[in-house]
């Protein structure tokens, strides 16, 4: 009775990574961090700006 997973149809090479699907999360993940860093800033702006602190 061995585990084996239903969406694996072959076993993964941890020692030659796929870099195609490496590089495409990490950049992902920079691209959404960069986009909620923007989103905040425009928020505080427009926060700051509705209540005269600016």
């Amino acid at each position: 009775a061995g585990s084996r997973s239903a969406f694996t149809s072959t076993r993964t090479d941890h020692t030659h990574p796929n870099w195609l699907s490496v590089a495409l999360a990490f950049g992902t993940s920079a691209f959404l961090w960069a986009l909620l860093f923007k989103q905040h800033s425009t928020d505080v702006h427009e926060y700051r700006v509705r209540n005269g602190l600016q």
